[in-house]
């Protein structure tokens, strides 16, 4: 399951990303916003996810969007077992700077959400990290399942 939140300047990104999602094979549950509203608070619409991938981090993940994805990842790592990890892009010099940077996400930390920054990407940016990001497995080393277990003592 892919739980997806979102306010205001990530609204029509989130919903894109549900089809495409969907178009992938996964399953979507949308935490809102569920409409635009210029006016909305990032923070009612990052907790529902944090709070669902906690209670099942095995199964779930979560995808978040703001301005910048900082605030809302503060948010989702208040939440214990939720590992909000933020992409807003980098300088297209070298490109393979933010593959790398999404994969080290999964494979290092094992992030379980991914926070992106709606203001610096392009949909077919968005698309790209999300596809790599659910693809990428956490590699099981001893050393990272040892760091990760730190995180939530």
């Amino acid at each position: 399951m892919i739980y997806l939140g979102t306010d205001h300047v990530g609204f029509e990104f989130k919903e894109k990303l549900k089809g495409y999602l969907t178009e992938l094979g996964y399953q979507v549950e949308d935490c809102g916003n569920f409409v635009y509203d210029k006016d909305d608070d990032y923070p009612d619409f990052i907790l529902p996810v944090a709070r669902a991938v906690a209670r099942d981090p095995e199964r779930s993940r979560g995808i978040i969007l703001g301005g910048s994805g900082q605030g809302e990842a503060m948010v989702a790592n208040r939440v214990k077992g939720v590992r909000a990890a933020v992409y807003y892009g980098l300088a297209k010099d070298p490109p393979s700077q933010g593959v790398a940077i999404i994969r080290l996400s999964r494979e290092h930390n094992d992030a379980n959400i991914l926070s992106l920054g709606a203001r610096f990407l392009t949909e077919e940016e968005i698309k790209q990290a999300v596809k790599l990001w659910l693809e990428t497995e956490f590699s099981n080393e001893e050393r990272h399942k040892r760091r990760i277990k730190k995180i939530d003592l």
